[in-house]
């Protein structure tokens, strides 16, 4: 097949464009060149250009490589605003059998109970404005996309980590390498609430293999689709896994969790209250029936343990990767103190 993936270098997008290259695609990257995540796989063609700027994408489109050739799939990595996706309909309209916007799961709303998440589920983020913009972005390419001709498949990824991205629950976005260091200098862990509620992370391997499965695949075209894995942990079992894969001891981990509330957190650190009120303080789990169903054989096959050894063992390759958000240990370490304070208050 023939393939473009605007962007093609980030977390998700550079897994997706490795196995492309490794089956033998012909693989063009629009990029800004600045990545520092992952470089072009081997054979990849690739264009400097602000996606961003329609105009400039457009111009390297009708580049003397490309000469406005169609592709058979298109992958949009790098667009969070309903008013980019409406400028793409316009400019791949021409150009694509099949048009794959990278959306977010975080858009769904939240339940009260045990819910296993569907693709049909209404989209009602009530707090976080980067799933509110997704969940606008895939509206406009509903809306669109039939009268320019354009078909389209929806792709919404949950919580993904990978070689560059250690998960956490919150303070560890800018400097992924953060926790692992407070881990292993014993410093505190905030946990959120009792650290009971569910969790689903997904190997960005797991995820490009999902859409590399979808391309070119017409039962997936005018599909809303999540690919995540079934593997729900616990946020204890979550950080009690990246403990160990740092070499703590559960005794050494058991004695840095703090417990607390996400409210708590919210209050130490006011411009993450979108991403914990409207996602991570709930339950995510995934009924993953519909990826499994178009793409045969497809299962998420990395598990946590076996991913976050390796996220670990990419950070420990160069040193230079080991950046730490003095910001967010600042903050964990006064709430964790406060917390501490109270449990020996209360005669804990």
């Amino acid at each position: 097949m023939r393939i473009l993936i605007v962007g093609g270098t980030g977390l998700i997008s550079s897994e997706v464009a490795s196995l492309l290259a490794a089956q033998g695609h012909d693989l063009t990257l629009v990029t800004r060149g600045r990545s520092t995540t992952a470089a072009p796989p081997p054979g990849a063609h690739t264009i400097t250009a602000d996606a961003t700027d329609p105009e400039a994408l457009r111009a390297a489109l009708r580049g003397p490589r490309l000469r406005g050739e169609r592709f058979d799939a298109v992958l949009q990595s790098v667009a969070f605003t309903p008013e980019h996706v409406a400028q793409d309909v316009e400019t791949f309209a021409p150009l694509t059998n099949q048009y794959m916007l990278i959306a977010t799961s975080a858009s769904y709303r939240t339940f009260d109970q045990f819910h296993a998440l569907r693709e049909d589920d209404p989209q009602e983020n009530l707090y976080w404005e980067y799933a509110q913009l997704k969940a606008q972005a895939e509206q406009a390419l509903r809306e669109r996309a039939p009268a320019a001709d354009l078909n389209w498949t929806i792709v919404r990824p949950a919580h993904t980590y990978g070689p560059s991205k250690i998960p956490a629950y919150t303070g560890n976005s800018s400097a992924p390498w953060t926790v692992v260091d407070r881990m292993r200098r014993g410093a505190d862990i905030a946990v959120p609430g009792d650290g009971t509620a569910l969790w689903t992370l997904t190997h960005a391997r797991d995820v490009g293999a999902g859409i590399v499965g979808l391309m070119g695949n017409e039962r997936a075209l005018g599909k809303e689709v999540h690919i995540t894995s079934d593997e729900a942990l616990t946020w204890n079992a979550l950080y009690g896994t990246i403990a160990a894969a740092a070499g703590l001891s559960p005794e050494q981990w058991h004695a840095q969790r703090v417990a607390v509330p996400s409210d708590a957190m919210v209050a130490a650190a006011p411009r993450q209250a979108g991403s914990i009120y409207g996602d991570k303080m709930h339950n995510a789990v995934y009924d993953t029936s519909l990826i499994k169903d178009l793409v045969p054989g497809w299962t998420a096959t990395t598990s946590f343990a076996e991913g976050i050894s390796e996220c670990i063992e990419w950070f420990e390759a160069d040193p230079e990767r080991q950046h730490v958000d003095d910001e967010a240990n600042a903050m964990f370490d006064s709430l964790c103190a406060i917390y501490r304070a109270a449990l020996r208050e209360a005669g804990a």
